[in-house]
């Protein structure tokens, strides 16, 4: 049996997994979700999400694309690691990502055997098929973009390029740490191309509060009990600094806690305890860099 089910719940509810039923709807990351919705049904082409470690971006990037799936006529491709050693690299996971065979738009040659040039050719041709003749909105997401190097962001800026006189054929989502900034202001072309951009900060305490209660509510709890005392989310904000995905790590090891040691409820006591643990034993997984 679960420690969650001893409490009542169906699914775990503090997983690290971007799990998109999850993902808390605060005041920014809902904010920047509406926006991308927009831009990509605009077809406007180039949106930015910034953010520290924790603060959400990938599981942002599962609930963009589940609400895209939702919608339908979005053909998407999601890239998790985009740090390749070349251009060529990078464009033959782009294009093998998608999830059809598109060797027909290279006269039936494999792609690993295309050169750099030929490869663009495939794409703009595949592009083209799918926005103009099928009327579909190709949407490519690149998580963790801050790993890419100059040439991956030249290759995305002539993708970019590829349009009718009133949308992109490509229309592309960038997410990654806040170093990303720094590489696209020393590309001014490709700063330019930003239609959307946005920063997602850590939350406050009243949005922990809620982040916490969403999460056991997805999850499948029913009780009267809030399971986390006002002073134990206080302590576990102040720990975190409202990084969700340190919330959610702490929040884990308090609520097994808890029920180990047979308590209804997460006390300021028991998350306190948590944290001195912590530091007596150096770890520094809950103090921000």
């Amino acid at each position: 049996m679960s420690y969650y089910t001893l409490v009542g719940m169906k699914k775990e509810p503090f997983s690290t997994s971007p799990d998109p039923d999850f993902f808390y709807p605060s005041r920014e990351h809902d904010r920047a979700l509406t926006h991308l919705l927009i831009e990509l049904h605009l077809r406007r082409g180039l949106s930015l999400i910034l953010g520290d470690v924790g603060t959400g971006k990938t599981t942002l990037a599962r609930k963009l694309v589940k609400s895209l799936k939702d919608r339908g006529a979005f053909t998407v491709n999601i890239m998790l690691d985009p740090s390749f050693a070349s251009e060529r690299m990078f464009l033959l996971a782009l294009l093998s990502n998608f999830d059809e065979d598109l060797r027909r738009y290279a006269g039936r040659r494999p792609l690993k055997i295309l050169k750099v040039f030929e490869l663009k050719q495939v794409l703009q041709k595949y592009l083209f098929d799918k926005c103009i003749q099928q009327g579909r909105t190709v949407v490519v997401i690149i998580d963790e973009a801050q790993k890419m190097n100059r040439p991956m962001f030249e290759a995305l800026r002539v993708m970019l390029n590829y349009e009718t006189n009133d949308a992109k054929l490509m229309q592309l989502v960038l997410l990654g740490q806040t170093e990303l900034k720094e590489k696209i202001d020393a590309m001014p072309n490709f700063w330019d191309r930003v239609s959307y951009r946005c920063i997602l900060n850590p939350l406050g305490v009243q949005e922990t509060k809620d982040m916490i209660l969403f999460r056991l509510n997805q999850a499948g709890y029913k009780g009267e009990s809030h399971l986390f005392e006002d002073g134990a989310v206080d302590c576990i904000h102040r720990a975190t600094q409202g990084y969700p995905r340190k919330t959610t790590l702490l929040c884990h090891r308090a609520l097994v806690s808890a029920v180990m040691n047979n308590r209804s409820e997460v006390g300021e006591d028991l998350v306190r305890t948590l944290i001195e643990e912590d530091t007596q034993a150096g770890w520094l997984t809950l103090t921000h860099r």
